[in-house]
């Protein structure tokens, strides 16, 4: 599992730019927003936990279609198939290598581009943490349209459409958790116990559906 690990980090990182690419379009996702909405401050303040979460959310979306690529290509995914180690926590090991590569580096650029955007010390802290814990659900959740569409020649927009729709509640209990670390009236532990819950879950469920869907494709 430390070796599937590894390499799966070395393809991620490699194929595509890998994670600066990331960083790349979530800069240009948040640095655009300033333009669009005016030089107000307190505005970009406002809106800037939910700009910084949606930038991450759709910067996590590119490369979710290579997860499985790498292995259907040079035929691997059948060595995966029919080892002894069962196929979901292979499954788990790449999501995780994947995660590590793409939306970690997202993670850590995050208060950078919190700056950028006005927001407070507080609100950059939380918009952190929240991202932390939240997005490894969006690379679970990733994983089964990956799976979903690896035998298809272009399959990267099949993936966004199949899971943009199941990471809105991610986004929403994220965004939700930010702003309520920064209005005191608004609990903040509610909302990122729900956080934490759909991560878990999907930390289960995403694995064993991509395995499913991979065992389907094969056959």
């Amino acid at each position: 599992m430390k070796a599937l690990f590894l390499r799966d980090l070395r393809l991620s990182i490699r194929s595509g730019g890998g994670a600066l690419i990331g960083v790349l379009f979530f800069l240009t996702v948040v640095a655009v927003i300033p333009f669009g909405v005016g030089p107000d401050l307190n505005l970009l303040s406002r809106i800037g936990p939910a700009i910084v979460w949606i930038g991450a959310l759709l910067a996590a979306l590119l490369g979710l279609d290579r997860l499985f690529q790498a292995e259907r290509d040079d035929g691997s995914l059948d060595i995966l198939l029919m080892q002894e180690t069962p196929l979901v926590l292979t499954v788990f090991m790449k999501c995780l290598a994947h995660w590590t590569a793409t939306s970690l580096p997202l993670v850590i650029a995050s208060p950078l581009l919190g700056l950028f955007m006005n927001m407070s010390e507080t609100a950059i802290g939380a918009t952190m943490l929240t991202l932390l814990v939240g997005s490894p659900a969006i690379t679970f959740i990733g994983a089964v349209g990956a799976a979903v569409a690896v035998a298809l020649p272009r399959g990267g927009l099949l993936v966004s459409i199949l899971v943009l729709p199941l990471t809105i509640p991610v986004l929403i209990f994220g965004v939700s958790a930010t702003y309520a670390a920064v209005e005191d009236p608004a609990p903040f532990m509610p909302p990122f116990l729900v956080l934490i819950a759909l991560t878990l879950f999907f930390a289960v469920i995403g694995p064993a559906a991509a395995a499913l869907a991979l065992r389907n494709t094969s056959d």
